[in-house]
């Protein structure tokens, strides 16, 4: 691998860290305003995470691959609770592909008093392949 080639691989990685940060800022700023104006009862922050190394599939990124989303409320949310946000977020088949895209294959949802909360594999709600399906009839 020459320097040129080796030296393009570092600027990539740079603009990928750049869009998928642009990408959580993005959130947290709709989430801040939905807030605001009262649409939502609490306070979601995205942030960057970890994530689950047994929810890889070809998209993830080398590091960082859990997309989390924190509810700040003050208390302890239940199971329930957070398996409702959640579920939001991965009804919308638009929004779970553009996250996997990004090279994330977690998505976690946790309160602001806990670490753990609820996580899932992103690309089970991708529903991907599905076209290609279409065309083999």
């Amino acid at each position: 691998m020459g320097l040129a080639n080796l030296w393009n691989n570092i600027i990539e990685w740079f603009n990928d860290l750049s869009s998928r940060n642009r990408a959580v800022l993005d959130f947290n700023r709709n989430a801040k305003a939905a807030f605001v104006y009262g649409l939502v009862p609490v306070l979601l922050k995205a942030s960057i995470s970890k994530g689950c190394s047994d929810y890889r599939h070809e998209f993830s990124n080398w590091m960082g691959t859990g997309f989390r989303i924190q509810a700040m409320s003050g208390r302890r949310l239940s199971k329930e609770e957070m398996m409702g946000i959640g579920k939001v977020i991965l009804a919308n088949t638009s929004l779970v592909r553009l996250l996997v895209a990004s090279g994330w294959d977690t998505l976690e949802v946790c309160d602001d008093t806990n670490t753990y909360g609820c996580r899932w594999k992103l690309i089970d709600y991708a529903r991907m392949g599905m076209m290609l399906n279409q065309y083999n009839r």
